[in-house]
């Protein structure tokens, strides 16, 4: 198997290849090595390489029939261990922690047949949109290698888009799965709250705010991979709905005519780019055609008390995650091993009291409870996922845009996606268009708690009517 054979398939069309005995996971292994010989250096995407282990479980016995056969992926640089892997979370205080054991998602991809490969690039303690570190430099878009690839799961979606691998671990916790996708034309989704249990060593970080999935080009890698890992267990903090059946065969199955609301309303007020705009109210016409019941409605969000209860809950959230990498690093972190936006954040998180990190919570329960109530009078939301196309390199540079120019920066081009970590709704972002640069679109899909099977039949059928599998990235095999 050629580099390029490889990375024309999706990870369902290998496995099914490594199951007929017509490639060998060695085969898939070796080439998706090669691709990162030659693609890597251009995108930034790869942090650590486990080639001989790669290699060595390549070569052992097939379990059957496990999904994913000898299909390469790789593991995101925050969030899940893996055993004998160096986890630095995209810090440079985290330089020398490695792994002991593998974690329960790690588990769970190994189960599925799936091969790791090495990490993925991570922003610092997953804090920006945008991989562009201190620690390993920026991330580069496959589609033009200028411009941002997201976060802060960017090097999963610079390592999927150019064909390095077909899916790659991914989490999101105000955004971080879909921000991502949109910027690399892939397929985003973040599941329902839970959904994919990361024990024992998710600790239920963020309230349950954060969800572990993969960025994969196909839906119905997305959709097989969560049949794969998103089973309960019984330590699982938060009880997600059960699945009504198989998710992968949601995706050909038809969603019936569903009502759908539609909107790009902002925080602000103020219009987004008009690429996307256009790219928005041309899908909505798309779904009306395919017998939707479509309608130009938006939530309706309070964003300004949404932001106010979400800061001293996001901060003290930082707080113990902080303690828990002091305890494992043996030491309290040097200013300059923090970049100056995580410095800030952590010395302002150690003045939030008990008192207004619960009171924040409390009142981004009752938001979110109005949020899941507007859900009941239609089935999916259409919106953008970024008010604008990847913007270029430098949009988040540590190193020369101060802290509070960042968070700004953020707060206008990301607005659509961190309401749905809150309420724990399942949100898909789709490659349903590009820029006329060439740059990709991700509009995004949400719909009812639990009710990923919704998604998958809308995001088969827009795959269908506006299919994307034939797009290349300028980098890629």
């Amino acid at each position: 198997m050629t580099p390029e054979d490889y990375a024309a398939r999706d990870a369902i069309a290998l496995a099914a290849l490594v199951r007929a005995g017509e490639a060998t996971p060695t085969e898939l292994v070796d080439a998706a090595l090669a691709l990162a010989d030659r693609l890597n250096p251009a995108l930034n995407a790869i942090t650590h390489r486990a080639d001989k282990e790669a290699r060595a479980a390549a070569a052992q016995p097939l379990a059957d029939p496990a999904p994913f056969a000898g299909v390469p992926m790789l593991i995101k640089d925050y969030g899940v261990a893996v055993a004998g892997w160096p986890h630095t979370r995209g810090s440079r205080f985290c330089r020398d922690l490695v792994d002991a054991e593998d974690g329960g998602l790690a588990r769970r991809y190994r189960a599925s047949g799936a091969i790791p490969l090495g990490r993925a690039a991570s922003s610092e303690f997953g804090i920006v949109g945008d991989v562009e570190t201190a620690f390993f430099g920026p991330v580069r878009n496959p589609w033009n290698p200028n411009h941002i690839a997201g976060g802060s799961s960017g090097g999963a979606a610079a390592a999927v888009a150019a064909g390095i691998v077909p899916l790659a671990h991914a989490s999101d916790g105000l955004g971080s799965i879909r921000i991502p996708a949109a910027c690399c034309g892939l397929v985003g989704l973040k599941p329902t709250r839970d959904r994919v249990p990361n024990l024992p060593d998710g600790f239920d970080y963020a309230m349950g705010f954060v969800a572990d999935h993969v960025v994969t080009r196909s839906v119905r890698d997305s959709a097989a991979m969560l049949d794969a890992t998103g089973t309960p267990e019984p330590a699982s903090p938060y009880a997600s709905p059960p699945k009504g059946g198989i998710y992968l065969d949601e995706v050909a199955r038809s969603p019936g005519s569903l009502r759908i609301a539609w909107s790009s309303e902002t925080p602000t007020g103020k219009p987004i780019d008009g690429e996307v705009q256009a790219a928005l109210e041309s899908v909505a016409g798309v779904l009306e055609a395919l017998g939707h019941h479509v309608r130009p409605e938006g939530l309706g969000i309070d964003y300004r008390a949404l932001y106010a209860a979400r800061t001293p809950v996001s901060a003290a959230n930082f707080a113990a995650g902080m303690r828990r990498t002091i305890a494992l690093v043996g030491r309290e972190p040097q200013e300059d091993e923090l970049e100056p936006l995580t410095w800030a954040a952590w010395q302002a998180s150690r003045t939030v009291t008990g008192e207004a990190a619960f009171y924040g919570l409390q009142e981004l329960r009752m938001l979110a409870r109005g949020l899941l109530e507007r859900f009941e009078t239609f089935d999916a939301y259409l919106c953008p996922v970024m008010t604008a196309p990847p913007p270029a390199i430098g949009f988040a540079d540590p190193a020369t845009v101060p802290p509070g120019e960042i968070m700004r920066r953020q707060a206008a081009l990301f607005p659509y996606t961190a309401m749905f970590n809150f309420t724990g709704q399942p949100s898909v972002s789709l490659p349903l268009a590009q820029s006329a640069a060439g740059l990709p679109i991700g509009l995004m899909l949400t719909a009812r708690y639990g009710d990923e099977a919704t998604l998958f039949r809308l995001a088969g059928q827009l795959e269908k009517e506006l299919p994307w599998a034939g797009r290349r990235p300028r980098v890629s095999a």
